[in-house]
């Protein structure tokens, strides 16, 4: 079975960072792209891009292969980050969008001014 795990949210304090992992497994980790997403309340989905300008500087992106885990660092965290943080899976294609179809539950990050 296809699962993705993400874990490493909790409360955290405005200021410091959150590491998040997404631990994968039922799939060639080689021929997938690993997506991070986040959701508020009352709002959609929304993709998690470290080059907004809301995000620059401020998180990286990286996968250990090895573990089958991709890791989303958010640094000076804001109180606006709060969400439920998801990751996904999408095969790499030659398509210009990503068709996400592997989903994990997600885990909460909530951030205190």
């Amino acid at each position: 079975d296809v699962q993705l795990q993400a874990s490493g949210g909790g409360l955290m304090q405005a200021g410091r960072f959150v590491r998040l992992s997404c631990r994968t497994s039922g799939f060639n980790f080689d021929e997938y792209a690993i997506g991070w997403f986040r959701q508020v309340p009352g709002k959609e989905r929304e993709g998690v891009s470290c080059s907004s300008s809301s995000n620059m500087g401020r998180c990286t992106v990286s996968s250990d292969k090895a573990k089958r885990t991709t890791y989303l660092q958010i640094n000076n965290l804001k109180p606006e980050d709060t969400a439920v943080y998801y990751c996904a899976a999408a095969k790499l294609t030659t398509e210009p969008v990503a068709h996400f179809e592997y989903w994990g539950k997600g885990t909460q990050v909530t951030v205190s001014s």
